[in-house]
């Protein structure tokens, strides 16, 4: 295990600085180390790495999404309203259609097949948008008008949305009928997610506050750890509660943090974010190489032609849905255009539901995963590489206006 860490951690690294200086993001090496370290390339990561990759991969995502609840204004958020919630399902839903006309005719598959490649295709990558957005709320770019707080919030909740539309059209695949309560529990997961994390924020606040009043002053560095662990408990009630309640761990960790952000000192909250961003450093090697040992790279050469010209007719669709959804607000022409390029990248939800439909016997199943390992190698580049390419051209930069 010592082996393969060191691997990801100094190979990872090299190759991201290798793809820094060729003015590419960082995430395009780290993806390529995973592919090319993991099971099915060169195989140099041990066993017992890839089978907990998924837990270490949400706790990178952990770390950043806690880094973006303590920079997020939730004032900047309420100003962008409507569009921000559009986000959350709007463009999920136009590439999930995207999916269900086109798929039958370049692809071969039926309506359901077609629904069920669109739900695994559907769901933005917050790992690679939501750092990018912090970077972005630090940086005062776009912040004026919220664009940054808008796409992070959107690319939070979008997940959840389409995760559960993967259930229901995985359950009608096999003979299932589709489950009203799962659509239900969209919002019942949205709202529980936000209030359990505003209670334990809150909570925390209570307790660093008492702390400091009695003399016993807590440690910035031993809040971190304190907030972490916390992170990872909201976490595993999500998973405790499953069929018996909605609950999405994600949005309560964001929703935690922002309450710390808003009850703590400026200077407190401050701190705690400068510490999970030098968290982020670690947490981002071991998430995009692990991202990248999970693509089967084999895959893509079955996919051919017809699955990249399918993936280019559903971002043209779930394109048009950005852009809907900031129809008759104050963005200018090209703030909406990268708000359309920030809604590209796809890598996380790809990774860990792509297999899914071909390891429980579906016969597109092999499809649907050659398909999610090709838009994964296309988009992830392409979404961040565009992003760090027009922030600075599309984006005001608040202090200087």
């Amino acid at each position: 295990m010592l082996t393969s860490l060191s691997f990801i951690f100094l190979v990872g690294l090299a190759m991201g600085a290798i793809c820094q200086k060729l003015k590419l993001p960082r995430i395009i090496g780290m993806l390529a180390t995973g592919i090319v370290l993991g099971p099915y390339v060169l195989d140099l990561l041990d066993p017992s790495i890839l089978s907990i990759s998924s837990d270490l991969r949400k706790m990178a995502l952990i770390i950043i999404l806690l880094k973006a609840g303590l920079s997020l204004n939730l004032e900047d958020l309420k100003k962008v309203g409507r569009p921000a919630i559009m986000m959350a399902f709007v463009p999920a839903t136009f590439e999930l259609i995207g999916y269900l006309v086109f798929a039958p005719v370049i692809l071969g598959i039926t309506r359901v097949e077609a629904a069920v490649m669109g739900s695994v295709l559907a769901a933005v990558s917050p790992a690679v948008v939501v750092p990018r957005m912090v970077q972005l709320m630090e940086n005062k770019y776009g912040t004026e008008k919220a664009i940054p707080q808008m796409i992070m919030a959107g690319a939070s909740c979008d997940d959840i949305f389409v995760i559960v539309l993967f259930t229901t059209f995985l359950s009608m695949a096999q003979g299932g009928s589709a489950d009203i309560k799962a659509f239900v529990n969209i919002p019942i997961s949205i709202i529980l997610g936000i209030i359990l994390g505003a209670i334990v924020g809150y909570l925390l606040y209570l307790f660093f506050e008492t702390a400091y009043a009695k003399k016993h002053y807590v440690r910035n560095s031993m809040k971190v750890i304190i907030v972490l662990g916390f992170s990872f408990l909201l976490i595993a009630i999500e998973g405790w509660l499953e069929g018996k309640i909605a609950v999405s761990g994600l949005l309560a960790v964001v929703s935690m943090a922002c309450v710390l952000k808003m009850k703590c000192t400026s200077f407190v909250s401050k701190r705690l974010s400068e510490k999970f961003g030098k968290l982020w450093l670690v947490a981002e090697v071991i998430l995009f190489v692990l991202v990248g040992a999970a693509v089967d790279i084999r895959y893509t050469l079955d996919a051919g032609l017809a699955a990249v010209a399918m993936i280019f007719a559903a971002l043209i669709f779930r394109s048009f849905g950005v852009w809907l959804c900031t129809v008759k607000t104050s963005l200018t022409l090209k703030e909406r255009a990268f708000c359309v390029i920030a809604y590209l990248p796809k890598a996380t939800v790809q990774a860990a539901i792509g297999s899914v439909p071909f390891a429980a016997g579906l016969p597109c199943g092999k499809i649907v995963l050659s398909v999610a390992v090709t838009a994964i190698i296309i988009t992830a580049p392409l979404g961040a590489f565009g992003m760090d390419f027009t922030y600075k051209k599309f984006l005001h930069k608040e202090s200087e206006r």
